[in-house]
């Protein structure tokens, strides 16, 4: 059987207890929707900006962060948190509220570690700075939306920067010694197997700490669902996506922690593939071919 080093077992080798991510939405938006690169975001975002489970963004982040406690207190009495930017772009503000956003972040006591999703080309360097000031203080990890290396694909999907954008990011972030999680999409149309074996490969090569595998959803109010209900592009089946993850997991060594090997979708606005609303199904039938294994630090 295949396996892998889970999140769950870095969270408590790093950190000595349970630890859960607390979606924070801070009111980002991004270059791909506010005109600087586009008007309506990547073909496959939601209007939320993949923060349907953040927070409310009319509450400050101290007070997501005890919203979000509260939501999974059962399960995690003795544990700690991750402070997590996840809506829109997370560095994708002046650096003052950003500062401003971070420190309220890690000020927080049940705070172990920020985690900010963002884009590679929305990283200056004011805010790479910023980042490692902070990261002095309490881990920082940069989840980076690379999503595919392929042009057309990038294209495509209007993603809005060059590759050499997200190997800058990388470079940048791990000279300051920040933790860099890279997010792929597993079923972007047009896209064979080995294509996404070609981005797994690269970008385990770039030296990144963590990486997300994410199944393509198509939700409701995106571009892609029109392109879904015009009949241009199909969704994979629920063996496929298993089958295209087993042969991701063998190309990722155990130094790469796999923070997600499938994901969640708004029900609200899920309209494929429907079989990914049942996670816990989809958790057991990918249990059947790939077991998680203990982090051990310096595995290669």
């Amino acid at each position: 059987m295949l396996t892998y080093t889970s999140v769950n077992s870095y969270y408590r080798t790093r950190f000595g207890c349970k630890v859960y991510k607390v979606s924070i939405n801070a009111g980002f938006t991004c270059p791909n929707r506010d005109g600087t690169k586009g008007e309506n975001g990547c073909i496959f975002c939601s209007q939320g900006g993949s923060g349907e489970f953040a927070g409310d963004p009319k509450l400050s982040v101290t007070e997501q962060i005890e919203q979000g406690k509260k939501l999974v207190e059962k399960k995690n009495k003795n544990g700690k948190y991750i402070a997590y930017f996840q809506a829109f772009t997370g560095t994708y503000a002046p650096v003052d509220r950003l500062r401003r956003l971070y420190e309220e972040a890690i000020s927080h006591p049940d705070i172990v570690a920020l985690s900010i999703a963002t884009r590679p080309d929305c990283l200056p360097e004011d805010v790479l700075d910023l980042l490692d000031e902070i990261n002095k203080i309490k881990p920082v990890w940069v989840e980076l939306g690379l999503q595919t290396i392929h042009e057309r694909t990038a294209n495509y999907i209007r993603r809005g920067y060059p590759l050499s954008d997200y190997d800058r990011a990388v470079k940048e972030l791990k000279k300051r010694q920040i933790e860099v999680i890279t997010h792929v999409i597993i079923g972007l149309p047009g896209e064979t197997k080995d294509d996404i074996k070609e981005t797994v490969s690269y970008v385990v090569d770039s030296g990144v700490n963590g990486i997300k595998l994410q199944l393509l959803h198509i939700l409701e109010g995106t571009d892609l669902a029109e392109e879904f209900h015009q009949g241009h592009i199909d969704v994979l089946e629920l063996e496929e996506y298993v089958d295209l993850v087993k042969e991701c997991v063998a190309l990722i060594p155990p130094r790469v922690v796999i923070h997600r090997i499938t994901g969640d979708g708004d029900k609200k606005l899920l309209i494929a593939p429907l079989w990914s609303a049942d996670k816990k199904r989809v958790l057991n039938r990918l249990r059947l071919e790939i077991s998680p294994i203990c982090f051990k630090r310096n595995l290669t």
